[in-house]
C-alpha cells in the first residue's frame, strides 16, 4: 500500500471529490461529442482499471458498459465480480475471455523463445487490444484506457498494446494519485493493497521490474517534468533512485513520438 512520505511529496495529493466530478464530466462530453453511448474497459484486476470503473459506472448508464477480463495466467473476475453485480452490469455485457492459446499460436509463429518475457509480454498486451478493439467495433462503443501519468511519463506499456484506447481519463494522475482516488471511490483493500503489475510472467510485480517505487517515481517526474528540476537538484533532495527514474523515461521517450513523419 502507498504511503505519503518522501519530501514534498504532499504537493501530489488531490481533491478526490473534484478528481471524481471531472473525470466522469470528461467521460460524459467525450461520448457525446464523439456520438457514442458505450464504453469497452479492460479489467485486470489492478488498481487503475479497478478505479477507472468506478468512474465509469458513476458517468453512464450499466447497460452501456462492457467489461472485459482478458486473462493469462488465472482469471481473476471473482475479485471484483461483486462490484459488477452491485453496479447493474448486465451478465452479457461481461465477458471473460482466456489468450493463452492465441498467445501459444502467435508465439510459435513468430518463434518467440519462452524465456524471452519481454516479447512474450508484447505479443500478450497487443492480443488484449486486438479483442478490445473487436468487441468495440461490435458492439459501437470507444475503448476506455486505463493509463495513469506515472506509466505514460515512464513509457511503461507496450506500443500499440495496453495503451492504445480512445479515451484516457486517467492520465492526468500519478499512480499515488490514483490510489488517493481509488481509496476515495472504495475500491477494495485487497485491491488496493496488491502490488501493481501487468501480470506478463508469475511473480511479475512493476515495482520489480521498474527497480523503484512509484512513491518514489512519482515526485521525481514531478519535479523533473513540471517543475524543471535538474538531476543534480532531485538527488540533493534526497531521491536515490532519481538517476534510474529519469533513464527510464529518456529510453522510452521516443514511444510518445510515434510515427516519425516527414514535415
Amino acid at each position: 500500500m502507498f504511503r505519503i512520505s518522501y519530501f514534498g511529496i504532499r504537493i501530489l495529493r488531490i481533491d478526490p471529490a473534484f478528481e471524481k466530478n471531472k473525470i466522469t464530466s470528461f467521460i460524459k462530453t467525450t461520448l457525446k461529442e464523439q456520438g457514442f453511448k458505450k464504453v469497452v474497459l479492460g479489467m485486470s484486476g489492478g488498481i487503475d482499471s479497478a478505479t477507472t470503473f468506478r468512474l465509469l459506472k458513476e458517468a453512464i448508464e450499466p447497460a452501456n458498459i462492457l467489461i472485459a477480463h482478458l486473462y493469462y495466467f488465472e482469471s481473476k473476475l471473482e475479485d471484483f465480480k461483486s462490484s459488477l453485480q452491485k453496479a447493474n452490469i448486465p451478465n452479457e455485457n461481461i465477458y471473460e475471455l482466456p489468450i493463452k492459446n492465441a498467445v501459444g499460436e502467435l508465439r510459435k509463429t513468430l518463434n518467440i523463445p519462452e524465456e524471452d518475457r519481454l516479447r512474450l509480454g508484447n505479443v500478450m498486451a497487443r492480443i488484449r487490444m486486438i479483442i478490445l478493439y473487436d468487441l468495440a467495433k461490435k458492439n459501437d462503443a470507444l475503448v476506455l484506457g486505463t493509463e495513469d501519468k506515472s506509466e505514460f511519463y515512464l513509457g511503461y506499456f507496450t506500443r500499440f498494446g495496453d495503451e492504445a484506447s480512445d479515451i484516457e481519463p486517467i492520465r492526468h494522475l500519478y499512480k499515488t494519485q490514483v490510489y488517493q482516488l481509488a481509496k476515495y471511490l472504495g475500491v477494495p483493500k485487497e485491491i488496493v493493497n496488491r502490488k501493481s503489475s501487468p501480470d506478463l510472467w508469475p511473480g511479475h510485480t512493476a515495482e520489480k521490474e521498474l527497480g523503484f517505487s512509484y512513491e518514489e517515481a512519482d515526485i521525481v517526474l514531478y519535479l523533473y517534468f513540471e517543475q524543471e528540476n535538474n538531476l543534480s537538484e532531485i538527488i540533493s533532495k534526497g531521491f536515490p533512485n532519481a538517476k534510474k527514474i529519469i533513464d527510464w523515461t529518456c529510453k522510452n521517450s521516443f514511444k510518445h513520438h510515434l510515427p516519425y513523419v516527414i514535415k
